[in-house]
């Protein structure tokens, strides 16, 4: 009896187990098929927004627009200046523009150079810059530009020398011309030339003004051809070929005067108002003042030219001033905006665009603000926003 009841007990455990079993593995089943369905619908919503982005680039790269942005920049007149407290001048103006078309708020902040400049907005205490910042290859390597903004180029200023009252250094640079060397050789020729003309003509007449012999025969033609040259002749062949002679020889002579004098005039002229810097080739041997880490520093020290490297434009003006530089070499519009202003009637502008260059707005790489920057610059050049502030900073009938 009790065997019975134990070998049905046992029976009923088995079932038990049995059925526990079944269900655990159907649970397990089930769970992993859940499982699968949620990994599949996070892939194919995955996919979906992958696809989304691909499709519309814009969008991943989409800038928080309504963010106040910092923009780094650097006072460089006439691109900016201050006024009363705050900046103007063209790029601020021009950048002003381009917030309101993009509808964005900005702050400016100063910096006192180009790598000052450069270096914030690398390590992110800026958002973008503008100035008068050329763009080369040599910075899109770490940076992004946008658009041209401006086109201009290097530039040559020198002292004002009007008011040099002292011709003798002008006159001693005169005669040790190539110019005049130049003039100074084709006359001795002529004389040597005329002088054995002469000298062949005058030798077998009996009263002739030269002796038969060579020496010193020669010697009184050359003097007679120089004085003749020179207008100055005190005695004249007898011969008729001498006379002849003489006569051709006295309108070159005319000629070869008028043709000194012009040159020379011309020359002191030249010299007077322009110095003895007239382009890039004259610079060796001159210092030239710029500033550190512009362009205009790395193509005069390509160029091997003395540098005299300042931290403000200003430095520079003010070295060339006092004589501590024989030249400023720096941005045209920059140059030509103080020679039209403070440094009227003291400084000049000479030569010609050294290097032509562009300006743009600055960027980190891959910035989302690059795209619609360029969109409203080339807005504001189709409407006319963009010709209406170059003319107010730049056109000098609006000056």
């Amino acid at each position: 009896m009790i065997n019975a009841i134990a070998t049905r007990f046992r029976q009923l455990m088995a079932g038990r187990k049995s059925s526990i079993g079944y269900f655990d593995r159907y649970d397990r089943k089930n769970k992993s098929r859940r499982s699968l369905a949620l990994y599949t619908c996070i892939g194919l919503v995955g996919g979906i927004l992958a696809l989304l982005l691909i499709a519309s680039p814009g969008l991943a790269q989409k800038p928080q627009l309504q963010q106040p942005l910092l923009v780094a920049t650097r006072v460089i007149p006439p691109f900016v200046l201050p006024n009363k407290g705050e900046l103007s001048g063209f790029s601020i103006d021009l950048w002003r523009s381009i917030a309101n078309q993009i509808g964005v708020e900005s702050k400016f902040i100063e910096y006192s150079t180009v790598p000052e400049l450069l270096s914030a907005i690398k390590d992110g205490k800026a958002n973008l810059g503008i100035s008068a910042i050329s763009i080369t290859a040599e910075r899109e390597q770490n940076f992004d530009f946008s658009l041209p903004i401006f086109a201009g180029g290097l530039q040559i200023m020198v002292r004002n020398l009007e008011k040099n009252n002292s011709a003798l250094p002008n006159i001693l640079q005169l005669f040790f011309s190539a110019s005049l060397l130049q003039v100074i050789g084709i006359a001795l020729v002529l004389i040597v030339v005329a002088a054995h003309i002469i000298w062949l003509s005058e030798r077998h007449h009996k009263d002739g003004m030269i002796s038969q012999s060579y020496f010193p025969g020669i010697f009184k033609a050359c003097w007679w051809a120089a004085a003749t040259l020179a207008t100055q002749a005190d005695e004249m062949p007898k011969g008729v070929l001498g006379r002849l002679v003489a006569i051709v020889w006295m309108f070159i002579g005319v000629l070869f005067v008028a043709y000194f004098t012009a040159s020379a005039t011309t020359s002191l002229t030249v010299q007077q108002l322009q110095g003895d810097i007239r382009s890039i080739d004259d610079l060796p041997g001159k210092v030239v003042a710029t500033t550190a880490g512009s362009t205009a520093a790395t193509y005069l020290r390509e160029h091997n030219i003395s540098v005299l490297k300042v931290t403000k434009i200003e430095q520079a003006y003010n070295a060339l001033q006092t004589k501590k530089a024989d030249a400023v070499v720096f941005d045209a519009p920059v140059l030509l905006f103080y020679a039209a202003h403070e440094g009227k009637g003291k400084v000049q502008i000479v030569g010609s665009i050294l290097r032509e260059e562009s300006y743009g707005i600055i960027l980190p790489n891959n910035s989302p603000y690059r795209k619609p920057i360029n969109q409203a610059l080339l807005s504001l050049k189709e409407d006319g926003t963009y010709q209406s502030l170059y003319d107010k900073w730049f056109d000098a009938k609006e000056s």
